[in-house]
């Protein structure tokens, strides 16, 4: 799949980044605004998901009764983007299962065994497996940067989890939330897929609805919502000493969490790029890592707060580093490496 990822749509003034194409002038403005809107509202999702676990819901019922509250809210804007289902079946599909189903299934399990912290710090290597696709799969160079970036992020990750400590932490967990970083990275790619076909480029609101409802379907199969305990929404939850009632910590996750941030997110990937969204969506680690340590009471150890940082800091380095722009026009022997990346060695014709 062909991802614009660092350069400007060409020959559309009214394209995803307004006037002048992507990343020009006020839809720039606007696609960081998005970004920050987005960062926000996922970073809310754990501390409202977690209480209703530990009150006896399964993290399986909470992702399904999340995703399919979603989808049943964006179904008007299915049927109003309806022809997207044959125009782009495999998108919705990838979508769906990718950046919905999995990525919320495998953050919301991991979450029920590991800390909200550590399981968001662990995803966010999302970002830096962005920079692998671009490299490996669509073979364009990135730069020193970008590598270095990923190294430190890796490193990172080994604090978060405490490797010298024999895994303290719970291995299934931790592989959880390794599957939710994959699948962050697919939303990322799949969220920019097609935004440099002009007027042809998939609505981002219709791919979401598709998403949504996709990712509903496979995890009424997956979840069995039937067998869940529904009298948990209608009682109260425990945050941190503090009682609050089960719909509304479900309606926070639904229409904030959901709803706002994955609308919010494919808009201002489809203005900036993966890479610079990639960047500003760090900030969801931070602020999930924040509202944990507040309302859940999370606290992470020094290490872990280093090792934290090197993740973020390690995201946005190589988030921010932009691959080399393809050649216009493909020649053999291709063209000089400019100096900085990590590319296979040409020779000159």
């Amino acid at each position: 799949m062909p991802v614009s990822t660092s350069h400007e749509i060409q020959g559309n003034p009214a394209g995803p980044g307004g006037p002048g194409g992507r990343g020009a002038g006020g839809g720039r403005g606007a696609g960081l605004g998005l970004a920050l809107v987005s960062a926000f509202a996922f970073g809310g999702s754990g501390v409202a998901a977690k209480p209703l676990i530990e009150a006896g819901l399964d993290p399986l019922h909470v992702v399904w009764l999340r995703i399919a509250g979603a989808a049943l809210i964006m179904l008007p804007l299915a049927w109003r983007h309806r022809a997207l289902v044959v125009r782009r079946p495999a998108l919705l599909a990838g979508f769906g299962l990718l950046a919905v189903a999995g990525v919320q299934t495998c953050y919301f399990v991991a979450i029920s065994r590991i800390p909200v912290g550590v399981a968001l710090l662990i995803e966010y290597l999302g970002p830096a497996l962005v920079l692998g696709w671009i490299r490996f799969v669509q073979r364009r160079p990135v730069t020193r940067a970008a590598a270095i970036g990923v190294v430190l992020a890796v490193g990172g990750l080994a604090c978060v989890v405490e490797v010298w400590a024999g895994m303290r932490f719970d291995a299934l967990g931790v592989l959880l939330g390794l599957g939710a970083a994959v699948c962050q990275a697919g939303y990322f790619i799949l969220g920019d897929h097609g935004s440099d076909a002009g007027e042809e480029a998939p609505n981002p609101l219709g791919v979401i609805s598709y998403g949504l409802l996709i990712g509903a379907v496979v995890l009424t199969v997956v979840a069995r919502p039937w067998t869940m305990d529904w009298s948990v929404l209608s009682g109260q939850a425990d945050m941190n000493g503090t009682s609050v009632p089960g719909l509304l910590l479900l309606g926070w996750i639904v229409l904030i969490a959901t709803v706002l941030a994955y609308g919010a997110g494919v808009m201002a990937v489809r203005r900036l790029s993966p890479q610079v969204a990639g960047v500003v969506s760090c900030l969801e680690a931070v602020v999930a890592t924040v509202f944990a340590w507040i309302m859940l009471g999370e606290h992470l150890s020094a290490p872990q707060v280093v090792g934290g940082t090197m993740v973020l800091v390690g995201a946005f380095i190589a988030q921010s580093s932009t691959p080399a722009k393809p050649t216009p026009d493909p020649v053999a022997g291709g063209m000089p490496d400019k100096e900085g990346e990590l590319s296979p060695s040409r020779s000159s014709a």
